[in-house]
C-alpha cells in the first residue's frame, strides 16, 4: 500500500439503511463524500468482521502479500475453507478483494488484497 487508505465505516440498522438508500435513489437525500462507504447493521456485526483475529489476518495479508489462499493458510495456520469464508465476508463489506490470479496446472489461485489500512467508525446516536 503506497499511501495510507482510510475507509469510513458506519453503523445503521438494515431497515434504516434501506430507507436511506431509497431516499437517495428517489433524490430526497443526497449522500456526501464524508458519508461512510461501508455500512454494518450493528456493532455486533462490525465486531465479528473486525475482530482482533481478523485484524491480525488483514495485517498478515498486507505484510506477506500471499499469492494464494494456500500460501495464506501456511502463514496463518488456519484451514483454507475457514480463511476463504472469512475473506468472502470481508470482501462483501469491501475490506478485502479476492483477485483471480494466473492459472497454473488448470487452477487459478485467489489472491487476497487488503483494500484499506485503517477505518474510522461513525455512529450517529440520533439516527438509530
Amino acid at each position: 500500500m503506497s499511501r495510507k487508505k482510510v475507509i469510513r465505516v458506519g453503523i445503521m440498522p438494515l431497515e434504516k439503511f434501506k430507507q436511506r438508500t431509497l431516499s437517495i435513489v428517489k433524490g430526497q437525500h443526497q449522500s456526501s463524500k464524508k458519508d461512510p462507504k461501508i455500512w454494518f447493521p450493528s456493532i455486533q456485526s462490525l465486531a465479528r468482521v473486525l475482530s482482533e483475529e481478523n485484524q491480525y489476518l488483514l495485517k498478515l495479508i498486507a505484510d506477506t502479500k500471499p499469492q494464494s489462499i494456500r500460501e495464506l493458510e501456511e502463514v496463518t495456520g488456519r484451514k483454507a475453507n475457514n480463511l476463504l469464508r472469512t475473506l468472502r465476508t470481508m470482501e462483501n463489506y469491501g475490506l478485502v478483494k479476492l483477485i483471480v490470479g494466473k492459472a497454473t496446472r488448470g487452477k487459478a489461485p485467489l489472491i487476497p488484497k487488503v483494500m484499506y489500512e485503517s477505518a474510522t467508525i461513525e455512529i450517529n446516536f440520533f439516527k438509530v
